[in-house]
């Protein structure tokens, strides 16, 4: 009874917001340019839907392949890290500073280097960028983790760093690196969206190139219709991420 009440609950909420919302826009009689009812979005949705839906499959594509990156460079760097305490000193202040340089000031740069006839490259980079860090800071958080016994039980034992890492420090490492990916996947779809819109291409064709045509053409009931499924996608990643993270703790803790 009590998960069928917390999986109700987010559901009546947003029935109730909703149903305050389609009043309100047709009492007041809001023009539909300023603010849609909640069934002129549905009718915009339905009507633009194969667009619609093949921008949200380029962004989500795009949002993948930047999470893709970005979790294999944090990996990699986050292991020679472990390895290197003197590398870790080094390296991580610039992930720091690249981590808070707004995305926006690189943009400009990160086209000229992909190439501004492929823009789609540019924005899966600075997406990339966004989605680096919670997976470094993750990773790094997870490989210094241990229980200090256990590290001077493999020291006592004559066991090797890449052995250490292999076999204390990745399992001790795992609950972190499942919640940095969690957090990546909503910032690799955030950050693709922002990429595509400072990226100032419409080549990329994604759902944030949708919103700026629908904004120009004043088609507010579409912009809603884009953001639902933008907002549909991150909840999805971070739904699929949630249950990985579940499924691998309950083996995890099982081991």
């Amino acid at each position: 009874m009590n998960r069928l009440h917390h999986g109700l609950a987010p559901l009546v909420l947003v029935a109730a917001i909703l149903a305050v919302w389609e009043i309100t826009v047709r009492v007041l009689a809001t023009p539909d340019y300023l603010l849609p009812a909640p069934s002129a979005v549905v009718i915009a949705l339905i009507d633009n839907a194969p667009i619609l839906f093949a921008s949200a499959a380029t962004t989500l594509g795009m949002a993948l392949s930047a999470l893709i990156i970005a979790s294999l460079v944090a990996l990699a760097l986050a292991l020679a890290v472990a390895l290197s305490p003197w590398l870790e000193s080094a390296v991580r202040p610039l992930a720091v500073v690249l981590q808070v340089t707004p995305i926006v000031a690189i943009a400009p740069l990160v086209n000229i280097w992909a190439g501004l006839d492929h823009p789609q490259r540019a924005v899966i980079g600075l997406a990339a960028l966004v989605a680096f860090f919670p997976i470094f800071s993750g990773a790094i958080t997870g490989l210094k983790a241990i229980d200090p016994d256990l590290e001077r039980l493999f020291k006592l034992y004559g066991a090797t760093r890449l052995q250490t890492l292999r076999r204390l420090r990745l399992p001790s490492a795992l609950p972190f690196l499942l919640e940095g990916h969690k957090v990546a996947a909503g910032l690799a779809v955030i950050g693709a969206v922002v990429a595509e819109f400072v990226s100032g291409s419409g080549g990329s064709q994604g759902l944030a190139w949708r919103l700026l045509e629908a904004a120009n053409r004043l088609q507010t009931a579409k912009m809603f219709a884009a953001l639902l499924l933008l907002g549909l996608m991150g909840a999805a990643a971070h739904a699929l991420f949630q249950a990985l993270e579940t499924w691998a703790l309950r083996r995890w803790r099982g081991r």
